[in-house]
């Protein structure tokens, strides 16, 4: 029976991939992969690939976007990236606090999507 394995690739659509690219790379500090295809910005994550792509389709209600998914990323010190996101005038949407996968808090991109970022290793 075919089945699903897990996730492989995940993507959010913005219309400003230049933004997007300096958001990822410049402030949250993700590398940049070696090759994008056109209309997407593809970055060196694992062990699943995460890129910024032109939109699908019309993006509608653009203050909401990603709402109900729940988009967690590893990183190496929550609380000192909150600090240098904070440093840097992101929004965010609650502080470091200690949960099921360790230190964790919530910041909002320039696009309207939240991220979640929690300690990993």
């Amino acid at each position: 029976m075919a089945h699903l394995i897990g996730p492989d690739f995940i993507s959010i659509q913005t219309h400003d991939l230049d933004a997007a690219r300096a958001f990822y790379n410049e402030v949250v500090g993700l590398k940049l992969a070696p090759h994008s295809p056109p209309g997407a910005v593809v970055f060196d994550t694992g062990p699943v690939s995460f890129a910024v792509r032109s939109p699908i389709a019309e993006l509608r209600n653009t203050d909401t976007l990603g709402e109900g998914v729940a988009l967690w990323f590893g990183c190496d010190d929550a609380d000192a990236l909150h600090q240098q996101l904070v440093e840097r005038g992101t929004p965010i949407a609650f502080a470091p606090k200690d949960g099921p996968f360790g230190r964790y808090f919530a910041f909002r991109d320039p696009f309207g999507y939240t991220i979640t970022a929690h300690t990993v290793g």
